[in-house]
C-alpha cells in the first residue's frame, strides 16, 4: 500500500509487507525521509546508508542509488518521505531571499539526528497520510515549505546542498561510468549525471569505449555477474545487483555470452 498525491508537491507514506528493491535508481529531487517501522539499506557507488526505525535521512538529488526495503518480522514497513522539487525550493528561496554561500559536495543520503521538531512535524503527518484524502494538494504544499524551514532551522549546513540549483557539469564519462554501469537507469540519466545531452553522451561514449552504450553496459553487467557468481553469490541476488531487471532475461544474456547458465557456475 503506498498512499501519495497526484501531482505535486509530493508525500509518500510507504508500505509494504514483503521485501522489496527499487525499480529505477535515480533520484531527481531532494527527499526528506522518517523510518515508521522496518529497515531501509541504500547504497551508491562509494558508501551503503542503513535507516531504522526513528531515523531521519535527506536524499540528495541528482545522485544514483540503490534501496531496499526490509519489514520487521511478522509487520510491515513504513516510511514517509517528502519530495522537495525543485519547484517549491525556489519558492522558498525567493519568498525569504535565500541564497547559498557556497557550493557543497557532500555523500548522496545524509543521516539526520532525530531532533523534536522533526518528531513533532512527522507526527503532525501522519494523521493526514493514515486516511485518504481528497485535495490535499495545497496543504502538502505547506508541510513541505514547513518541512525545508525545519531542514534549515535544525541543520543549518543544509541550506547550501537545498538551495543549490545549478544541474550536473561535464565530467569525465568513463570514470563516472565505470563506477556506476551497475545503477538499473536509462540512458538519458547517466548523460545528465556527465553533464551532456543524449546525443552527446553516446558520441562522447563511443570515442572512449569504443562501442554503443548498450553493448557497453550490457557486457560490463554480466562481467561483472560471472565474477560475483564464482565468489559464490546466488545469480538471484546478483542479477539485480549489477544493473538487470527480469531474471530470465538476465539468465538468457548470461548464457549468450559464456555458454552456461548463471545457476551452474553456482552450483560448482
Amino acid at each position: 500500500m503506498a498512499a501519495i498525491t497526484n501531482t505535486k508537491p509530493k508525500i509518500l507514506y510507504s508500505c509494504y509487507f514483503a521485501r522489496s528493491r527499487e525499480g529505477e535508481h535515480f533520484i531527481p529531487e531532494h527527499v526528506f525521509s522518517y523510518q515508521v517501522s522496518g529497515e531501509m539499506i541504500a547504497s551508491d557507488s562509494k558508501n551503503t546508508y542503513h535507516s531504522k526505525p526513528g531515523d531521519f535521512r535527506l536524499s540528495k538529488r541528482n545522485h544514483l542509488a540503490k534501496f531496499i526495503k526490509i519489514p520487521p518480522e511478522g509487520g510491515e514497513f513504513k516510511s514517509i518521505s517528502l519530495f522537495l522539487d525543485q519547484e517549491i525550493l525556489r519558492e522558498v528561496s525567493s519568498e525569504y531571499d535565500i541564497k547559498i554561500q557556497k557550493k557543497v559536495h557532500s555523500e548522496s543520503i545524509i543521516p539526520l539526528d532525530p531532533d523534536p521538531l522533526y518528531k513533532s512535524f512527522i507526527e503532525s503527518l501522519i494523521s493526514y497520510l493514515e486516511v485518504e484524502q481528497e485535495n490535499n494538494e495545497a496543504l502538502f504544499k505547506l508541510k513541505i515549505k514547513e518541512a525545508i524551514h525545519l531542514l534549515i532551522k535544525v541543520n543549518p549546513e543544509l541550506k547550501d546542498i537545498l538551495f543549490d540549483f545549478t544541474e550536473p557539469g561535464k565530467i569525465d564519462l568513463e570514470a563516472f561510468m565505470n563506477k556506476n554501469f551497475h545503477f538499473n537507469v536509462h540512458l538519458n540519466r547517466f548523460a545528465y549525471l556527465t553533464g551532456r545531452s543524449l546525443a552527446t553522451f553516446k558520441r562522447d561514449f563511443e570515442k572512449v569505449f569504443q562501442q554503443t552504450p548498450g553493448k557497453w553496459l550490457l557486457n560490463k553487467r554480466l562481467q561483472e555477474a560471472y565474477y560475483l557468481i564464482k565468489q559464490g553469490n546466488p545469480p538471484s541476488e546478483v542479477y539485480i545487483g549489477v544493473g538487470f531487471e527480469d531474471l530470465s532475461h538476465f539468465s538468457f544474456s548470461f548464457k549468450k555470452k559464456f555458454g552456461v547458465v548463471p545457476s551452474s557456475l553456482f552450483s560448482k
